[in-house]
């Protein structure tokens, strides 16, 4: 694994103050869940509501409020979640999936973005995490294929107590594809307003590389098309960054801020995902080269979502990582 930037010492720190090393942690989870339990048990308490935690900041730019662990700001702790497709390979069955729902309690997570209901119904599984102390305050749903289905995808989201609902990928070389999309997602963002949902896009890299015509990308045509008043984007900050890889620019990381800084759509979250500088692949957060930091400087979110597709060790590992890093890492 390639390390880079201050994310290997800001994971090395939060490990540091947990009383265990990495490789304790690494070990700890490769013998199984009894040793990740050891690990979440470690990290105490919910720290909701901290001294120092930076307020939702809605689409501001500007810095955040109160310092945290020796920095000037840090992620709240209350704000961040996790992809749950990073643990689709541990949750086949309903007791794999239960038994995952009580580690990410023990790590600390408050909330979780759903890929599914875990083999339950929504009310099933709104009981579940209630009981742990968790909410489902975000989802990703692709587009609804008639009324019916967008109609029982919000009524879901509500049972689950959601704040956001979003749209996790759509690839088309046509333009009319994605003028059709934009357009539909703004008709379902509008029908989620009533249901007091906030509906988003979230990005891969394919966005920004697809030529439509006479250099026209989708991203210019979501970001002109998409409704401002009712649409929101999940910027997923590793493939922006691959996306600047991709498309040559000088400087990866600060197209990804650009993503972020110029859009006309409000960013109100992030998918907070690292990048291994050898393979390109996916890394757990800490351990790759995208600098965090200096994007959460550039603007701050309401959610800051762990996920790996591809995890290092095991899907717990990569929570138990991810959750490590963002309670601690300053900025």
């Amino acid at each position: 694994m390639c390390f880079g930037f201050d994310g290997e010492r800001a994971l090395a720190d939060s490990l540091a103050r947990k009383g265990a090393s990495r490789r304790s942690l690494f070990r700890g989870a490769a013998a199984g869940a009894a040793g990740l339990a050891a690990v979440g048990a470690a990290a105490g308490p919910s720290y909701a509501g901290k001294p120092g935690a930076p307020g939702k900041p809605g689409h501001g730019h500007g810095p955040g409020h109160g310092p945290g662990h020796g920095k000037g700001r840090t992620v709240p702790h209350q704000d961040i979640s996790i992809q749950m497709y990073t643990l689709r390979a541990a949750t086949g069955d309903l007791a794999a999936s239960d038994l995952v729902l009580d580690r990410l309690a023990q790590y600390g997570y408050e909330k979780i973005e759903l890929a599914g209901l875990l083999n339950r119904s929504a009310r099933e599984l709104r009981t579940r995490l209630d009981g742990l102390g968790i909410r489902a305050s975000s989802s990703h749903d692709g587009i609804s294929a008639d009324a019916a289905a967008l109609r029982t995808k919000l009524e879901n989201a509500v049972v689950l107590g959601q704040e956001f609902i979003n749209v996790p990928y759509l690839n088309s070389t046509s333009l009319s594809d994605w003028q059709r999309w934009a357009d539909q997602m703004n008709a379902e963002a509008a029908q989620a307003k009533r249901y007091g949902l906030r509906y988003g896009y979230h990005n891969h890299a394919h966005e920004f590389t697809i030529d439509l015509g006479g250099g026209l990308t989708p991203w210019q045509v979501l970001t002109s098309r998409l409704d401002r008043k009712l649409v929101h984007l999940e910027v997923d900050l590793y493939w922006a960054y691959t996306a600047g890889l991709n498309t040559g620019a000088a400087d990866p990381l600060q197209f990804a801020i650009d993503v972020v800084r110029k859009a006309p759509q409000q960013v109100r979250q992030y998918h907070v995902k690292d990048r291994d500088a050898a393979t390109g692949d996916m890394a757990d957060l800490g351990t790759g080269v995208i600098d965090f930091p200096r994007i959460f400087r550039a603007h701050q979110v309401e959610e800051w979502i762990v996920e790996n597709d591809t995890p290092d060790v095991t899907p717990l590992t990569s929570a138990a990582v991810g959750h490590l890093y963002l309670d601690h890492v300053g900025f």
